[in-house]
C-alpha cells in the first residue's frame, strides 16, 4: 500500500479516484465516509464498501445505488436513476443522465456520455425543448470497458464482456463479447470466440429437432421404473408436480402422454390424488387432506396442484373427477384477496389469483360454475385496484426492484385475464414496467436467469402486444432472451429451472420449452418450433367467461 499523501494533494486523488482508498489520509478517508453517510440519510442513495464520490462532482440522482468499490470522479454530473454493481468507475467529466444500469466491473473512460433519456420532438410548432421527454433506459452487462469520449444513446443494451472503443457514438445494442467503434458504432471484431448463432430460423428449427429427438431420454432420466414415478431431478423426491411437468413435456415435444406408462394409467393416477371433499389434491405421502377451512380459501403449497394437476388431466383427455369445492360466494373471494400480501409479496398474492381463476375454469368445465358472480367479482377487484404508475398490483421492493410486482402480475394475470381471454387493464403501463424490470442485471444477466423470471416477463409482453407499444424495444429484448433461454439447453437432459445449476430438471424443461415458445412468437418466428403450448403455460385463452 502506498503512503498517505500529503493533504494538500487530495484535489489529486479526485480526478485519480482509484487511489483513494489507498492514498487518502485517515482524516480523509473519515470525510468521504460522513459525507456518503449525510447522502444515504437526505437522499436515501445505496452505496456499497470503499466506494468514493468525489465533492467535485455534480450527483444530483433521483436514485443511486453503487457497488462495492464503485466511484464517481470529479467533473462527473450525474441525474436521473443510476444503479451499479460492483468495481465501477465514472471517470472524470464523465456524464451520465436519465436511467442506467451498470452490471458488475463496467470502467467508464473520461468524458464519455450516457444518455438514458431523449427529447421528443413530434410537434414542430413547439419548441425541442418544451416537449415532453422520453426515457427508455439503458443497460450494461458485465466487464464492459468503456472508452473515453463515447456517446451512448437512450434505449440501448450493451452486451457482457464487450468493448466500446474511444469516440463511438453507440445508437444500437452492442452483442456481448463484441468491440465496436465508430459513428455510428459497428462492430469491428470479437473480444471473445465469434458466437455461434442459437436464434433465427436455423437456431430455432436445429433447437426444436434435437429436443424431440431427445424427448424420452429427457423424460426417462427422471423415471423410476420400480414406483412408475417422475422425479423432477434424477436425485429428487417424488412430488404431484413432477408427474405433471412430464405430461407437459411430452404433449409439447410428442404429442402424446409420456410413453413410459399408459396414457390411461396416469389419468387414474391424478384423478385419484383429488380429495372428493375439497376438491384439492395433497402432495404425495401426505396423510392427511386438504384442510376444508383453510381462512385463505387453501394451502398456497397445495394450491398450484389444481392448476398443474388440472391441465395435465386436460392434456391427457380427461378433467378432476370432483369441482374444486374451496370456490365459495363472491363475499368471500373479495374479502380473500383483499387480505392478500400485496404489499410486500405481490408474488404471493398473484399465486392466489391463479389458483382461484383456475378453479373456476375447471369447475366451469365440468358444470359446477359455483355462485353467481364469483369470477366477476374477482375480475372487478383486479381491474379496479390495477396501479395507474404500473399498471399491475403491489409495491416496488424497498430499492426500486420490481420482482415481486412483474412476477405477481404473470400469475394473477394467467389465471384471469390470460386464461379467460379478458383484455388486460392499462397494457400500455403493463409493457412499461416489464421493460424497465428486464433491464436489472440482478435477474437478466443470462448466469443469472430463471425460468420463473424470463417467464414472467415473456408472458404479459405476448399478452400485450396488439397495442404496438414499444415494439420494436419489445422485439429487441425477446431477441436477446431468446438467445439465452436456447443457449442454456443441455443436451438429452433438458433445461435447468436456474440457468447456472448444472442438473437440469422436468419442471426447468416444461417452463423454458413454453419461455422459448413466447420470445420465438414476439420475434414472428413460433411456428419454426413445431409445438405451442397448451397446458398450464399455454398463451392462449382456455375459457371465455359467456361459456366454458
Amino acid at each position: 500500500m502506498s503512503e498517505p499523501i500529503a493533504p494538500g494533494h487530495l484535489r489529486d486523488l479526485n480526478y485519480s479516484a482509484w487511489q483513494f482508498w489507498d492514498q487518502a489520509s485517515p482524516a480523509d478517508q473519515d470525510e468521504q465516509l460522513r459525507r456518503q453517510k449525510d447522502l444515504a440519510e437526505q437522499r436515501g442513495y445505496l452505496l456499497g464498501d470503499r466506494c468514493f464520490i468525489s465533492p467535485l462532482a455534480s450527483v444530483a440522482d433521483d436514485e443511486l445505488r453503487l457497488g462495492d468499490r464503485s466511484y464517481i470522479a470529479a467533473g462527473a454530473y450525474l441525474t436521473g436513476e443510476l444503479y451499479t454493481g460492483r468495481d465501477c468507475t465514472i471517470n472524470p467529466y464523465t456524464v451520465v443522465r436519465g436511467k442506467v444500469v451498470l452490471g458488475d466491473a463496467v470502467r467508464i473512460g473520461a468524458h464519455t456520455s450516457i444518455l438514458g433519456f431523449n427529447h421528443t420532438m413530434a410537434d414542430p410548432d413547439t419548441e425541442v425543448f418544451r416537449q415532453p421527454l422520453t426515457v427508455k433506459g439503458i443497460t450494461v452487462g458485465d466487464d464492459v470497458w468503456i472508452g473515453s469520449h463515447v456517446v451512448i444513446l437512450d434505449g440501448v443494451h450493451v452486451g457482457d464482456r464487450s468493448v466500446i472503443a474511444a469516440g463511438a457514438v453507440v445508437t444500437k445494442d452492442v452483442p456481448a463479447g463484441a468491440i465496436v467503434g465508430g459513428n455510428p458504432a459497428r462492430l469491428l471484431r470479437w473480444r471473445i470466440p465469434t458466437p455461434t448463432p442459437t436464434h433465427g430460423s436455423d437456431g430455432l428449427a436445429v433447437f426444436a429437432d434435437r429436443a424431440r429427438e431427445q424427448a424420452e431420454s429427457i423424460l426417462d432420466r427422471c423415471f423410476d421404473a420400480d414406483s412408475g414415478l417422475f422425479r423432477d431431478t434424477p436425485q429428487a423426491a417424488f412430488t404431484v408436480r413432477a408427474q405433471c411437468d412430464a405430461v407437459e413435456i411430452a404433449d409439447l415435444l410428442l404429442g402424446q402422454a409420456p410413453p413410459q406408462l399408459p396414457a390411461q394409467t396416469q389419468i387414474d393416477r391424478l384423478r385419484s390424488w383429488q380429495d372428493p371433499t375439497t376438491g384439492l389434491v395433497g402432495e404425495l405421502g401426505d396423510e392427511q387432506p386438504p384442510d376444508p377451512d383453510h381462512p385463505d380459501l387453501f394451502d398456497h403449497h397445495l394450491g398450484y396442484h389444481v392448476l398443474s394437476v388440472g391441465y395435465a388431466l386436460d392434456l391427457l383427455g380427461s378433467d378432476f373427477p370432483h369441482p374444486i369445492r374451496v370456490i365459495t360466494d363472491p363475499g368471500r373471494i373479495i374479502t380473500a384477496v383483499e387480505a392478500q400480501p400485496w404489499a410486500d409479496n405481490a408474488w404471493g398474492a398473484g399465486h392466489w389469483v391463479d389458483i382461484v381463476g383456475t378453479a373456476v375454469h375447471f369447475n366451469r368445465r365440468r358444470g359446477h360454475p359455483g355462485p353467481p358472480g364469483t369470477i366477476e367479482a374477482l375480475f372487478g377487484w383486479l381491474t379496479t385496484r390495477a396501479d395507474p404508475r404500473t399498471g399491475m398490483w403491489g409495491e416496488p421492493a424497498p430499492d426500486g426492484g420490481l420482482l415481486q410486482v412483474v412476477n405477481g402480475y404473470y400469475r394473477a394475470s394467467r389465471g384471469t385475464y390470460a386464461q379467460f381471454g379478458v383484455p388486460v387493464p392499462q397494457p400500455e403501463k403493463v409493457i412499461d414496467t416489464v421493460l424497465a424490470h428486464a433491464r436489472d442485471p440482478r435477474l437478466f444477466r443470462p448466469d443469472r436467469q430463471n425460468a420463473c423470471n424470463v417467464l414472467d416477463v415473456a408472458h404479459p409482453l405476448w399478452l400485450t402486444q396488439a397495442t404496438g407499444h414499444r415494439t420494436d424495444e419489445v422485439t429487441r429484448l425477446a431477441e436477446r432472451l431468446l438467445r439465452d433461454a436456447l443457449g442454456h439447453y443441455r443436451n438429452a437432459e433438458g433445461f435447468s429451472f436456474q440457468a447456472a445449476r448444472p442438473t437440469p430438471g422436468l419442471q426447468g424443461t416444461e417452463m423454458w420449452l413454453a419461455i422459448i415458445w413466447l420470445l420465438a412468437d414476439l420475434t414472428g418466428q413460433s411456428s419454426l418450433l413445431g409445438y405451442r403450448p397448451r397446458g398450464v403455460h399455454r398463451p392462449h385463452p382456455a375459457a371465455t367467461l359467456r361459456g366454458r
